[in-house]
């Protein structure tokens, strides 16, 4: 099946610069990711982590009877 595809792509002029545009813009945004997480302050990132754990007693109760 990879064969349909490489006869394909191959035809089409400059093609090969869409897996580098690709590996670039991964890479920009997962830097920009890392560097997101460590400039977060500690605070935010315990009442983030925190928030699955509390109970919500501002909603009205649904009974599943």
């Amino acid at each position: 099946m990879l064969k349909f595809i490489k006869h394909n792509l191959s035809s089409i002029d400059g093609v090969e610069i869409y897996p580098i545009v690709s590996l670039v813009l991964f890479f920009i945004v997962f830097i920009t990711m890392v560097v997101f997480v460590i400039k977060l302050p500690k605070g935010k990132i315990d009442y983030v982590s925190q928030l699955p754990l509390e109970e919500d007693n501002n909603n009205k109760e649904i009974n599943h009877e």
